[in-house]
């Protein structure tokens, strides 16, 4: 049997959601009105100190571009009195000199500091191409159950934010003799009939996921996220949930998916009360409204915005909707959910 079985992916309904793209320079805050709360959101920083350069298919990276530009996304959070910030992955790029991954880290989490409020991040892959994933946790505040890099939080009574490890089950991050590396080798021979387990040649849509690059989540995170919801359904909390790797075919090319993206929509379907995930990894705008009523929305890179550009947003959460203020090239979007039964306001 299969470790992760496949299914057909879900029908996108775009039209669904008010998404659009941002001018350069916004004005003015989404309305507050009834607002319950607000978080910076921000992906892909992949900050290094080195020159900039080209991804695989030819799109340029800023790599140094990107502190300063992380810089001023959190001080607009701070003028716009934010509850707290999330970044999406991959906080250092691949090519930054191993030597001075942890400093360069360091730097990124000085910027983060400023805004004198909590900060959240997840795992990504050139996150684990740089640092171990103790480290990771130590430094990012990740530390989940029994040390993983999941984990969750409730910034208000009547809502609970659960964060992801896309590579829980993965080459990435792990020694060769680790049980979930052992496991990620296993599912590649049999997804992926590429010598090159970075290369999807030969793979069609969702089934492109299957790379070295990409991962899942294991069985004990699915058991821990099922419970998550369990605890926050009983709470009368709707959830928000985050990972940097996507979470629907149709927000993305099929590479950025999670290996076991299903079995995590399946958990969000029988909890009832997710309204959206959030991802980065794709580095492109992306949205998704599916047949159960979950938003999916990836969000773009830093390491792809032009110096003095901007790449990062601020997300309003009522009891209806949320509502994303994008900057520049992030696109805003107004996302609309069915009222919940006995939802605390």
């Amino acid at each position: 049997m299969l470790p992760f079985p496949l299914r057909q992916p879900l029908m996108s309904q775009l039209d669904a959601c008010d998404f659009r793209p941002s001018a350069q320079n916004l004005s003015g805050a989404a309305s507050c009105s009834g607002r319950l709360f607000s978080f910076g959101v921000i992906s892909d920083i992949q900050y290094a100190n080195i020159e900039n350069g080209y991804s695989f298919a030819k799109v340029a990276r800023y790599y140094r571009a990107a502190l300063p530009a992380l810089q001023r996304a959190v001080r607009t959070w701070k003028e716009r009195e934010v509850d707290f910030g999330m970044h999406f992955g991959d906080i250092i790029d691949g090519y930054h000199p191993k030597s001075e991954s942890l400093a360069a880290l360091d730097a990124i989490v000085a910027a983060f500091d400023v805004l004198e409020k909590p900060h959240w991040h997840m795992i990504g892959n050139h996150c684990l191409y740089n640092l171990p994933r103790e480290v990771l946790n130590a430094r990012l505040n990740m530390g989940g159950p029994g040390g993983a890099s999941y984990y969750a939080f409730s910034p208000h009574p009547a809502w609970r934010i659960v964060v992801l490890d896309g590579y829980d089950v993965s080459l990435l991050g792990w020694p060769e003799h680790h049980p979930q590396h052992r496991q990620a080798c296993r599912i590649l021979a049999e997804r992926n009939p590429n010598q090159e387990k970075n290369s999807p040649d030969g793979l069609e849509g969702p089934a492109r996921r299957f790379v070295k690059f990409g991962g899942g989540a294991s069985d004990a995170q699915l058991t821990w996220l099922r419970q998550t919801l369990a605890a926050a359904a009983a709470a009368d909390q709707r959830v928000i949930l985050c990972c940097h790797l996507a979470l629907h075919p149709d927000t993305c090319p099929g590479a950025c998916l999670l290996w076991n993206y299903e079995e995590v929509l399946e958990a969000c379907w029988q909890a009832g009360n997710v309204v959206a995930t959030f991802s980065g990894h794709a580095h492109k705008d992306g949205h998704a409204l599916d047949e159960h009523g979950v938003h999916h929305r990836v969000l773009s890179a830093v390491v792809e915005t032009a110096p003095g550009r901007d790449c990062f947003g601020i997300i309003s959460v009522f009891s209806d909707r949320l509502e994303l203020q994008g900057f520049d090239r992030l696109a805003s979007a107004t996302m609309h959910f069915l009222p919940q039964e006995n939802a605390l306001t």
